[in-house]
């Protein structure tokens, strides 16, 4: 009796604490299918902040300019993520620890500094702010996410069968794509999605390196907000948090069925 106690307390709690986590945005995703603009009354079910959404061309541009440049960034964070994983797998124990711990620098940093890090560097070199570099901002602290993700890979995996494919008469680049990748792919795919659910979610670094005349999301929703809250905004809320919730679910489950899929191959 005691231990059935006790569990129903557990469950109690964690319900409590999903409650408290996800009960604003349960509230949000509600009014986006309120069919007036009040926040205290729900006047009936209605799709027409979703339809003035998509009729908006700044939300339009926002969002294409956003998923341009998470997957942009992504792809490229996760390229050179990937072959830095390599480089450090083959480095000493001690320079290989001082990259690793310089390379999360900017992960552990506050977004406010790196935001204005980076801000003073574009500005320093003359490079005018806009699209290029939001871009070059968001591979920048998407990197040590992806070298977090490899990295783990690369460790489980055996270099075995690279020196064999080396031995056969295969050249480098050659065993890579056909015996390193297949083996790290999970890893590569983590740090893809997590790079691009980053990039997609970040507000402040994106607000210091825009300059003016480029939005994205996360920078609209701001503006919106100082001038009065539009009720579409709620609805791309709601779209934006069911993206990520679905890119985590990937994310998570993924890696695990691709190893699965690997086992019985």
């Amino acid at each position: 009796m005691e231990k059935k106690s006790v569990r129903i307390l557990e469950n109690a709690y964690l319900g409590l604490v999903v409650l408290f986590l996800y009960a604003p945005i349960f509230m949000l995703t509600a009014l986006s299918f309120n069919a007036g603009k009040s926040r205290a009354h729900f006047t009936g079910f209605s799709l027409r902040w979703y339809v003035e959404m998509f009729q908006n061309e700044d939300i339009m541009q926002a969002l294409q300019n956003t998923l341009v440049i998470a997957f942009l960034s992504a792809f490229i964070a996760t390229i050179l993520g990937t072959m830095a994983a390599v480089a450090l797998r083959k480095m000493k124990v001690l320079p290989r620890s001082l990259i690793i711990g310089v390379s999360n620098v900017p992960m552990l940093n506050a977004d406010i500094v790196t935001g204005i890090s980076l801000m003073l560097c574009f500005i320093a070199f003359k490079i005018s702010l806009g699209f290029k570099t939001i871009l070059i901002s968001h591979i920048t602290f998407n990197l040590p996410y992806v070298l977090l993700s490899v990295l783990p890979k690369l460790r489980q995996s055996s270099e075995v069968s690279y020196e064999a494919a080396l031995d056969l008469g295969a050249k480098p680049l050659y065993a890579f794509f056909k015996v390193v990748l297949p083996d790290i792919m999970p890893g590569v795919l983590s740090g893809f999605l997590l790079a691009f659910t980053m990039s997609l979610d970040d507000f402040i670094i994106t607000h210091f390196t825009r300059g003016a005349g480029i939005n994205t999301i996360s920078t609209l929703v701001y503006a919106e907000v100082r001038k009065g809250i539009n009720p579409s905004m709620y609805a791309l809320s709601t779209l934006i948090f069911v993206t990520v919730f679905i890119i985590l679910l990937i994310a998570n489950f993924a890696p695990s069925f691709m190893g699965r899929k690997e086992e019985k191959a």
